[in-house]
């Protein structure tokens, strides 16, 4: 078993991560939630084989995802829960923290501003803005809504580094519009349709429509059973069913369910998105 701790050096993670796959990105930030839970009950080592099953990837694809943060450490130690959780943040480039405004004080712009995981992965929300006057002016997870009108001299004030739509499906292209021009380069929108922005700029969209497309897909294909494999008793002309054995693994509770998850945001190229 091979163990990756931070690479001598201190090789920092914008030198690594123009070579790292983009799946490999979203199995780092999957990771990293995991080791957080670790931290959080006072795990200090995990095995590859712990983390890989708790991510729900095989161990070798863990260690090859890992590889790219730097050369092999420790082989049969483990790796340092601590450690490793700070040098993905490095790589993906969490370590200073994010500053985000949120254009959209819907009912999901609310939510989304409410939930406290944001903060606690270092994503700030910074500031609010909205269209309608009866939103503008009240205060939502203690920050006062801003009319979007003033956009422009809110992000220069504020001086985000993410911005996320949450408006509805005819604004969007409008307020991408606005937030490429005042500067924003990474944006993170939850509407339907495809958003047009420049190469330089990075477009994520969440739809959660096609993910419960997905699922349905999922639900309809698990309902058909199948069959059990046959196996021939040794001595005898009758075929057996052989019936799976349920097992747990054991370990730690954070780490003794596996889940394989489908992302909810879409890969993108520069200043496009992919559409499924």
């Amino acid at each position: 078993m091979t163990e990756q701790h931070e690479a001598p050096g201190g090789v920092s993670g914008r030198a690594l991560q123009k070579d790292i796959p983009q799946a490999t990105v979203a199995r780092l930030a999957t990771y990293l939630r995991v080791l957080a839970m670790l931290a959080d009950d006072g795990v200090l080592i995990v095995s590859s084989e712990e983390l890989a099953v708790a991510a729900g990837v095989n161990s070798a694809k863990l260690r090859k995802d890992l590889s790219f943060l730097g050369p092999n450490g420790v082989r049969g130690v483990g790796y340092d829960v601590a450690k490793l959780r700070t040098r993905i943040e490095d790589v993906l480039g969490l370590s200073g923290g994010h500053r985000v405004v949120l254009v959209g004080v819907g009912n999901l712009g609310r939510a989304l501003v409410g939930y406290g995981g944001f903060r606690r992965r270092g994503f700030s929300v910074v500031g609010l803005f909205d269209a309608d006057p009866d939103v503008i002016g009240r205060s939502v997870a203690g920050l006062t809504v801003r009319d979007v009108a003033g956009l422009a001299a809110g992000v220069a004030e504020l001086e985000p580094t993410i911005a996320v739509i949450a408006v509805p499906d005819d604004a969007a292209q409008d307020v991408c519009d606005q937030l490429v021009a005042a500067g924003l380069q990474s944006i993170l929108s939850f509407s339907a349709c495809g958003l047009i922005a420049p190469p330089a700029v990075e477009v994520r969209r969440v739809d959660l429509a096609v993910e419960m497309q997905m699922l349905s897909f999922e639900r309809t294909r698990n309902a058909e059973p199948e069959p059990l494999p046959e196996v021939a008793h040794a001595g005898s002309g009758r075929i057996a069913r052989r019936v799976p054995t349920p097992h747990s693994p054991a370990g730690h509770p954070a780490l003794t369910h596996s889940t394989t998850s489908h992302s909810a945001t879409e890969p993108s190229s520069k200043g496009s998105v992919v559409t499924p």
